[in-house]
């Protein structure tokens, strides 16, 4: 198997906690998103990933964009253990708290609409950079207040599901960007719950090899 990566990426980081999460051994390859690099518009990425994004993975002949789409093949071709819980109110439950990530917080925070916010409206990097705690902040007062219904030691229950491989890279980013978090007592408790597995751990920006600044394991 081979993930397509970048240290830093949200979404790339999702899937090497999943990969890791089931033991998963996998090869590295490194795209340099930092913008002047631009790896991701080459013609050979391009070629096997027409969207020019991160992650993406080669499984055999599988070959699968999206970190939501990468991560329930890996559940269903892979189902130990499962990120996915066991009854259908349960998976609903995280795929919402998925979805208030994948859709209404990383979607306005991608490299691509804070580069599009520069070039176009002449944003300065602190007013991008105030934008992007905005949604954040937004975000994460919705999923404090679910976590605070449905988590227990996790953000569903006391197992591990597919929403804490979601948070726990939301939260890496709010860190990054000096987001205050005090308000959200209930997703720190939660990632400092998840960032105490190896498989989280492992997963981290500053452990990939990629990283300028990576930390040893």
């Amino acid at each position: 198997m081979q993930l397509f990566t970048y240290f830093r990426s949200s979404a790339a980081f999702r899937v090497r906690i999943a990969l890791n999460l089931k033991e998963l051994q996998y090869e590295s390859k490194f795209i340099n998103l930092a913008p002047g690099a631009d790896e991701q518009f080459s013609p050979h990425y391009l070629e096997l990933n027409p969207q020019g994004r991160i992650p993406f993975i080669v499984d055999g002949d599988v070959r699968l964009a999206q970190s939501s789409a990468i991560i329930e093949y890996l559940d269903e071709q892979y189902p130990h253990p499962k990120l996915l819980p066991g009854s259908i109110k349960a998976r609903a439950v995280v795929r919402q708290l998925v979805n208030i990530i994948a859709c209404d917080i990383h979607p306005l925070n991608n490299l691509s609409v804070l580069q599009k916010l520069k070039k176009d409206f002449s944003a300065t990097q602190e007013q991008c950079d105030s934008w992007y705690r905005d949604w954040i902040q937004t975000g994460f007062a919705a999923l404090e207040a679910q976590l605070k219904i449905h988590s227990g030691q996790y953000s569903v229950g006391d197992q591990v599901s597919m929403a804490d491989v979601y948070l726990v890279p939301q939260v890496w980013n709010a860190n990054r960007f000096k987001v205050d978090l005090r308000r959200f007592p209930t997703i720190v408790r939660v990632y400092n719950q998840c960032v105490t597995l190896d498989a989280f751990r492992k997963a981290l920006p500053e452990m990939q090899k990629d990283n300028p600044e990576r930390k040893s394991a």
